[in-house]
């Protein structure tokens, strides 16, 4: 290439291996961190790069790779809310990816008025240069990479013009990578983390499914159609979202996998793994704990919760062109019934007894025995005592109640 100033070096051979070899058989941090120690080798004096990939994830804003010059390359991972804060904002990182254009700066001669908070950075760190450039996917999507040098004089020109050169192969590289990760993060979004996993194994069928034995949690939000004709259909998706992020959080934390939202119900469960029943009714039992206790720290928040544990059917049912993962069984059925017996008891949490067998004394009380429809015999049901502090009188409070 005429005017290169890095004549041993063949870009032939670097961008052949990109798009063979790195594509196929390494992963993001070892194409980078390799990428960058080629670089490195041909003369390019590189100190940090970090390549970002933008993600659609309702918590996770970006993902992507940082390399440190004798430290190697690792992922990491930026929170959503970060995009919407001054580091992000008007960033030179965002003036690539917005304006689909590169951006080079000397951190030499930096200008409090006009330059961003990150190029100080960087230069406080021993960066005299930074040169950032889009990374564009096939879909049109348009990532961004961001190279510093700790040389005196910069980036020269001529290694300025091979990043540019280097930038489609990069791409193609690590477009495969990216893409699965969006892919598997908008299944886990839509779906929850263990049916994201199947669907991604290959269980994408109509009756791709298993039995498995599970600890079943069901929530439903209290009064919610009196809630949907007195607030504004605004208000009332905030009351619901508020609601959802609780339950989910809880759940998530316990290991638990949220499968569906319906309306205002949501069903979760905790596979039994190791330590059995016992165990994946214990985490659904803190989870709906955990959820009650902060729906009642926030306010304005009345659920209930229904557990139940046993086997149920999980996999893929639907049409032949419409499908959904879900559990099914009786072990649903019942805890579905429970919801009734919550509600007209006044009570926050309730279980069937062989959940209740797990628990102790002090944190369960018999509400007596029901008839259940579709379920055969009267059932004892059992309510939670949640550790928060309702008022007397409210839905949830028995201050007269001893544990049996």
């Amino acid at each position: 290439m005429p005017g290169r100033a890095l004549p041993s070096f063949s870009l032939l051979d670097f961008t052949t291996w990109l798009v063979g070899t790195a594509r196929v058989s390494l992963t993001p941090a070892e194409i980078v961190a390799q990428s960058c120690e080629r670089l490195v080798a041909a003369g390019i004096p590189l100190w940090r790069v970090r390549v970002g990939q933008r993600l659609a994830n309702p918590l996770i804003g970006a993902w992507g790779v940082v390399w440190l010059r004798g430290a190697g390359a690792e992922e990491y991972t930026i929170p959503r809310s970060m995009l919407a804060t001054s580091s992000y904002a008007g960033s030179p990182f965002e003036y690539v990816i917005k304006k689909r254009t590169s951006f080079h700066r000397s951190l030499r001669d930096l200008d409090s008025a006009n330059d961003h908070p990150v190029l100080f950075e960087l230069a406080a760190s021993g960066s005299t240069d930074y040169f950032a450039l889009p990374i564009v996917y096939g879909d049109g999507s348009v990532q961004g990479a961001a190279f510093t040098t700790d040389a005196a004089g910069g980036f020269s020109h001529d290694a300025v013009i091979l990043i540019e050169e280097l930038s489609p192969f990069l791409a193609a590289a690590l477009e495969p990578a990216a893409m699965r990760r969006s892919a598997e993060s908008l299944l886990q979004t839509y779906l929850g983390d263990g049916p994201a996993r199947r669907i991604a194994a290959g269980a994408i069928r109509r009756g791709d499914q298993m039995a498995i034995e599970a600890a079943v949690l069901l929530t439903d939000l209290r009064g919610y159609t009196a809630l949907s004709e007195r607030l504004s259909p605004n208000e009332l998706l905030d009351h619901l979202g508020r609601y959802l992020e609780v339950v989910v959080a809880a759940v998530r934390a316990e290991g638990g996998d949220v499968l569906k939202f319906m309306g205002d119900g949501v069903l979760s469960i905790f596979p039994v793994e190791e330590g059995g029943r016992a165990k994946a009714s214990d985490r659904a039992r803190r989870a709906v704990e955990a959820a009650l206790i902060r729906a009642d720290q926030i306010g304005g928040l009345q659920f209930v919760g229904c557990l139940h544990v046993g086997s149920v059917t999980y996999g893929n049912i639907g049409s032949p062109d419409r499908l959904d993962f879900t559990v099914v069984g009786p072990t649903v059925n019942f805890v579905s019934r429970l919801e009734a017996i919550a509600k007209s008891m006044g009570s926050t949490a309730v279980c069937s007894r062989d959940v209740a067998a797990f628990f102790p004394a002090d944190a369960k009380r018999l509400l007596g025995t029901f008839t259940l429809p579709g379920i055969p015999d009267e059932q004892p049901i059992f309510e939670l005592r949640v550790p928060c502090t309702p008022t007397e009188g409210s839905p949830g409070s028995h201050p007269k109640d001893t544990a049996t």
